[in-house]
């Protein structure tokens, strides 16, 4: 196992404490907020999700009987609103088609099975997949995004070229196979890259994986 990637996780543990992630009362909210969350950040989806909730449409039946022009509306604080509503009718009518709307039996599957079926949909990629598999079905996959990848790239744990994939399996090679344990890593990441590990202007001195 890669003793520096447990140290990472344990320095960024004993820092942040729990990050209580995935934030939604239901698996299928979790799913809904997977999609939404696509190049936006987090406190406008939660906004996007109380238009929902607010108008109890949080339920798939009733959100396949919304029309996709009052679906855009209500989800538009999540930005590219109309890209987004496509998106999520497409996953609703797979588990509509597939699974007769029965989200639980969707989720039932073994994580291979069900990711691919979630690139099968049109609009969901490896990210959104894994974070619907780990997040919503609470099955094994390290979910990997932009702040995985400038962590690790910046301590020199992959190079700028390794692919989403490449990253997952570094993870998945030198982790203990434990779903708690991959959720608080990647939500301690996501963490790290928004007050630290910044884009253009990181706060080395300050963060507290500096000197690792």
């Amino acid at each position: 196992m890669n003793n520096k990637l447990l140290d990472i996780y344990n320095i960024l543990y004993d820092y942040f404490g729990p990050q209580h992630w995935w934030p939604g009362d239901t698996p299928f909210e979790v799913m809904v907020g997977a999609v939404l969350t696509q190049n936006t950040n987090w406190n406008n989806v939660s906004r996007a999700i109380a238009n929902l909730k607010g108008d109890n449409l949080l339920s798939l039946p009733v959100l396949m009987d919304l029309p996709i022009e009052a679906l855009a509306e209500r989800i538009r604080p999540a930005g590219y609103y109309n890209l987004k509503a496509g998106r999520l009718k497409n996953l609703l009518h797979c588990i509509n088609e597939q699974y007769q709307g029965r989200v639980e039996d969707f989720l039932a599957q073994d994580a291979e099975a069900l990711r691919r079926i979630l690139l099968r949909v049109k609009g969901i990629g490896p990210e959104t997949a894994d974070s619907i598999i780990l997040y919503a079905a609470q099955k094994l996959t390290f979910v990997v995004d932009a702040y995985t990848h400038r962590v690790l790239f910046r301590h020199g744990l992959l190079t700028e070229d390794d692919g989403y994939y490449e990253i997952q399996e570094l993870f998945h090679s030198s982790l203990p196979a434990e779903v708690p344990l991959y959720n608080e890593y990647h939500a301690l990441l996501v963490r790290l890259g928004k007050e630290f590990c910044k884009k253009s202007k990181p706060l080395c001195s300050s963060c507290p994986l500096e000197g690792v």
